[in-house]
């Protein structure tokens, strides 16, 4: 669904059915976190949902205000990979395991 940003997010939901105006990030309200419709502009899960669709990957999110941006909250991401049990450090890439590049073209002369 879209969010209130324009981004395509698996995690938002909005029902607007019949002048109904509920919005929320289920993804920030499984880890409690509490969410507003600004956090969408800045939020890095839609394009970590567009680049990397492993099954695998757990995400998980905090919403802070880190020293860069100190008025403005953000949503930052950590990654977890239940397959290879260890941590993400480039969520939009993934673990390197749980998806092998293919094969690799050898030109022989």
């Amino acid at each position: 669904m879209k969010t209130p940003a324009g981004h395509e997010c698996p995690h938002f939901y909005g029902d607007y059915y019949r002048g109904r105006n509920v919005e929320e990030c289920r993804l920030l309200q499984v880890q409690g976190q509490n969410w507003s419709r600004d956090l969408c502009k800045t939020c890095p899960v839609p394009n970590i949902a567009r680049a990397n669709s492993c099954q695998h990957m757990e995400l998980k999110v905090v919403v802070a205000r880190p020293i860069t941006a100190i008025f403005q909250r953000r949503v930052q991401v950590s990654a977890f990979c239940e397959k290879s049990k260890q941590d993400v450090s480039e969520p939009q890439i993934g673990c390197g395991e749980c998806h092998a590049l293919p094969f690799t073209f050898e030109v022989k002369e």
